[in-house]
C-alpha cells in the first residue's frame, strides 16, 4: 500500500477490503433501517470510498510522506462528515489506524491515531446520547492494538533489513577474501615456478653454456675433447627438455622417477663432476628413511642449485654433497673448497638473477618446514646446509 514502510500484498488487500466492507455495511444499514439522512450517509460513504481509493493508485502517496499526509487529511475530513451522519462510521477508525501508522512518520502517526480515536469516541458518545467507559474502551483499545501491531511489524522489518545488509556485506567480504586468496595463490605459484626454472632450466642452460665454451676453447687443437664437451652439452639439453616437459605435465621431477633421493643425488654429483671442473663426491650417512615427495624435490633442487653456484662462482677443486639421516632430522650439506664469499654481501634478487639462488633455496625450504644456512668467507670455501625435520610414517606416505 505504500513504499515508505513496505507491507505484504495480502495485508494491503485485506485492509482495502475491510474499508470497502465497512463503508458498504454503513450504507446498507442506513438504508435498511430507514435511518435519518440515509441518502446522505450513502453519498458520503461513496465519497469516502472514492477518496480512499485514490491513495493506493497515486505514486506520490506511495513515495512521499507529505503527499500521504495530504491524502490522509482528505480521507479523515470526509470520514468526519460520515461520522456526524452515522454512528456506524466509528467502525472505520480501526483500518484508518493502520493506514496512518504505515504512512506517517513516528510521532505524527501517533498523533493522528490519537486524534482519530478521540473523534470516534466523541462521535459515538454523541450518537448514544451519553458517555461511558465502555464507549471509550472500543476505539481506544483498537488504537492500542493497531499501534502495537504496526510498530512491532516495523521493528521486525528493520531487524530483517539489518540482517539482510549484514549478509550482503558478509557475502561481499567473502568474495573479496576469495579474490585475495586466488591472487595469493597466483603469486605463490609464480614464485614456485620461478624457483623451479632457476633451479633446473636456468642452471641447465648455464651448464650447456659452460660446456660449449669449453668445446670452443678446445677447437681446433683438441677435437676429441671438443666432441666430448658437445656430447655433454647435448645430454644437458635433453635433461632440460625433460624438466620442461615436467612443468607442462605437472609431474614429479624426472630425476626422482623410479629411484631414491640418495640415488638421484649420487647421479647428480657424478654428472656434474663429469661435465665440469670440480670433483664432486656424494656421501650418504645414517639410515635412510622415507621422505615426502615435496621434501625430496626440495632437497634435490637445492643440491642442483648449490652445485650450479659452485661450478659458476666457487672455482673449487673438490665438492662434497652429504645426505645425512639424523635421529629427528634430515640434513643436506654441500661443501666446497672454493674462493668463498661474504653471505651478508649477496645482492637482493633482481632481473639479472643476482641473489635469486639463495633466496629461492630459502623459500623452498620454508615451504616444506625446513631451514637453510650458509657458512662462507672469502678464501675459506662454502658450506650450505639444508635441514628439515624428519616426517613420521603417515606424512612420508603422502
Amino acid at each position: 500500500m505504500n513504499a515508505l514502510t513496505p507491507t505484504t500484498r495480502a495485508l494491503a488487500r485485506s485492509l482495502h477490503l475491510l474499508v470497502a466492507g465497512l463503508l458498504a455495511l454503513t450504507a446498507v444499514r442506513a438504508v435498511a433501517e430507514s435511518r435519518p439522512h440515509a441518502p446522505a450517509v450513502v453519498a458520503v460513504a461513496a465519497v469516502v470510498g472514492a477518496v480512499y481509493a485514490v491513495g493506493p493508485v497515486l505514486p506520490a502517496v506511495r513515495g512521499s510522506r507529505r503527499a500521504a499526509a495530504v491524502w490522509l487529511a482528505g480521507v479523515g475530513a470526509v470520514w468526519l462528515v460520515l461520522l456526524v451522519l452515522s454512528a456506524d462510521g466509528v467502525w472505520l477508525a480501526f483500518p484508518l489506524y493502520f493506514v496512518q501508522l504505515h504512512l506517517l512518520p513516528r510521532r505524527a502517526d501517533l498523533a493522528a491515531v490519537s486524534a482519530t480515536a478521540v473523534a470516534a469516541i466523541a462521535a459515538f458518545s454523541v450518537h448514544q446520547g451519553t458517555f461511558t467507559a465502555a464507549t471509550a474502551i472500543g476505539p481506544a483499545l483498537g488504537a492500542a492494538v493497531a499501534v502495537a501491531v504496526v510498530w512491532g511489524y516495523q521493528a521486525l522489518y528493520r531487524e530483517s533489513e539489518q540482517r539482510r545488509r549484514l549478509i550482503e556485506e558478509l557475502t561481499a567480504t567473502r568474495a573479496d577474501l576469495a579474490d585475495a586468496q586466488r591472487a595469493a595463490g597466483v603469486l605463490e605459484e609464480r614464485e614456485r615456478l620461478a624457483r623451479e626454472i632457476h633451479d633446473t632450466l636456468a642452471q641447465g642452460l648455464t651448464s650447456i653454456q659452460l660446456l660449449l665454451r669449453a668445446a670452443e676453447r678446445a677447437l681446433p687443437d683438441r677435437p676429441e675433447a671438443a666432441t666430448r664437451y658437445v656430447g655433454q652439452a647435448r645430454q644437458a639439453a635433453m635433461d632440460d627438455l625433460a624438466e620442461a616437459r615436467r612443468f607442462v605435465a605437472a609431474l614429479s621431477p624426472p630425476a626422482l622417477d623410479g629411484t631414491t633421493l640418495a640415488d638421484a643425488l649420487d647421479r647428480l654429483c657424478a654428472t656434474t663432476g663429469d661435465r665440469h671442473r670440480p670433483a664432486v663426491r656424494f656421501r650418504l650417512a645414517g639410515r635412510p628413511r622415507p621422505l615426502t615427495t615435496a621434501q625430496e624435490v626440495a632437497l634435490l633442487r637445492i643440491a642442483q642449485s648449490a652445485l650450479a653456484n659452485t661450478v659458476r662462482h666457487a672455482h673449487a677443486r673438490t665438492t662434497e654433497v652429504t645426505l645425512d639421516f639424523l635421529h629427528d632430522a634430515v640434513a643436506l650439506d654441500v661443501t666446497d673448497d672454493g674462493v668463498g664469499f661474504d653471505p651478508a654481501a649477496v645482492p637482493a634478487p633482481g632481473p639479472e638473477g643476482g641473489g635469486f639462488g639463495l633466496a629461492a633455496m630459502r623459500a623452498r625450504m620454508h615451504a616444506v618446514g625446513g631451514t637453510l644456512t650458509v657458512e662462507s668467507a672469502p678464501g675459506r670455501g662454502t658450506t650450505l646446509t639444508a635441514r628439515l625435520p624428519a616426517p613420521d610414517d603417515h606424512e612420508a606416505q603422502t
